[in-house]
């Protein structure tokens, strides 16, 4: 994780990336850093989760075929915690399969679900949709 984003425009949302491919990871934060958003990162779900826990990021975006505890039980793990269930899921997979599986995306409280590749700007897009759903969610009664 780079403190230096973490620290810039205290103000623009924090968005945790979940993702294994070191590539991958670099070209989500350096997209969505440009795209006004903050970013910290995570190459496995153990590190996520603790990361998530520590940072209270505003959305997190997942890959759901990461190490150590695969995106959909961290998905889980943070909607079972009082301190994370309200942060909004983006997950993106390289399997197109998961997508006719709608009820373990409900289940893993996931929000949205993309195929790879998927280009930068719609998952900015559906980052800043998410978003908007969150906080309008917040003010109802």
């Amino acid at each position: 994780m780079d403190p230096a984003t973490l620290q810039s425009d205290s103000g623009a949302p924090l968005v945790l990336i979940v993702e294994d491919d070191l590539d991958t990871r670099r070209l989500y934060r350096e997209y969505l850093s440009h795209a006004g958003f903050r970013t910290a990162d995570a190459h496995n779900g153990h590190q996520a989760l603790a990361k998530a826990r520590e940072l209270r990021p505003d959305a997190v975006l997942t890959d759901l075929a990461v190490p150590g505890m695969d995106g959909f039980a961290f998905c889980r793990a943070l909607k079972d915690s009082v301190v994370t269930r309200s942060i909004p899921i983006l997950a993106v997979t390289g399997h197109s399969e998961y997508l006719d599986q709608p009820d373990r995306f409900a289940q893993a409280g996931i929000a949205q679900a993309l195929v790879k590749p998927c280009p930068p700007d719609v998952i900015a897009q559906q980052l800043r949709r998410l978003l908007a759903e969150n906080a309008a969610a917040s003010v109802r009664p």
